[in-house]
Order: C-alpha cells, then structure tokens, then sequence
C-alpha cells in the first residue's frame, strides 16, 4: 500500500496521480483513502502516537499487509462495531500494526489521525476525481 502512495506523491500533475489511483484500485486502498479523507468518518483510536513495537523483519517474511487486513478497519471508525471495549479496539489496532510492514504501519497511524497527506502527496480533489463511484460524507453512525 505504501509503495502505490509513494509512486503517487512522486507523480508532478494531477492527472498522473489520479491515473496511479486508478491503476492500482482496490477495495482496500480505497477504504484507507475514505478513511483519510471522509469527514464523516471518525476514528476511535486515540490521536497521537500509538505505542506498539515495529516489526523490522526482512520485507516479505513475516508481515501481513493491508490489503489483508482492511476487512478489520472498521472496527476502529465509529459506526463499526460499537460492541469492542476501548481498550480490545486499541488492543486490535497495535496487533494489526506490529504485523505489519513498518511503512505500512505508518500509513495506518497516519490514516486514523487524518494526517495521509503530511507524509504523501495526496489530495481529497486527486482521490475523489480517481475515484469517483466513492459516495462522501453520510458515514459514522
């Protein structure tokens, strides 16, 4: 997931970002992007750094990845699943982030915090014109 939002941060115009997007189309990435990008969305993770040890395994070896793990996240907006406690969500979230590739484990604690584009050079205008079967807003519960 990383390396498609780094290719598109490396795009100069608009209309190569927004060719990547397309190109590269998930459902995963495309929840991630909502999740950055919708105001309705709202995270139930603390904003802020999260506490959990980085997994520094050689790439490929021992990491799951976002596009297998973006069936969990909603889990961590409201509206998901209203029944985990505070403390079982955030124990989901680290679980989820210490399997993960660092990289991507950085997208994943920017996304919460609605922070994407500090690290990527990414637009709600690039992601809604890649993207334009995403239906904004109306989210949250």
């Amino acid at each position: 997931m990383h390396e498609i939002l780094e290719l598109v941060s490396k795009q100069r115009s608009k209309a190569k970002k927004v060719e990547v997007l397309q190109e590269y189309a998930t459902d995963a990435l495309k929840s991630i992007l909502i999740w950055n990008f919708d105001d309705t969305v709202h995270s139930l993770i603390p904003e802020g750094d999260v506490p959990y040890e980085r997994n520094e395994v050689p790439v490929g070896t021992d990491h799951t990845s976002l596009r297998r793990e973006w069936k969990q996240l909603y889990n961590f907006v409201q509206g998901g699943n209203a029944k985990l406690s505070s403390l079982r969500r955030e124990t989901m979230f680290i679980q989820i982030l210490e399997g993960l590739h660092p990289d991507e484990a950085d997208v994943l604690c920017l996304v919460k915090d609605k922070r994407l584009n500090e690290k990527y050079k990414i637009t709600y205008d690039v992601v809604a014109q890649a993207y334009p079967d995403i239906e904004w807003g109306g989210r949250g519960g």
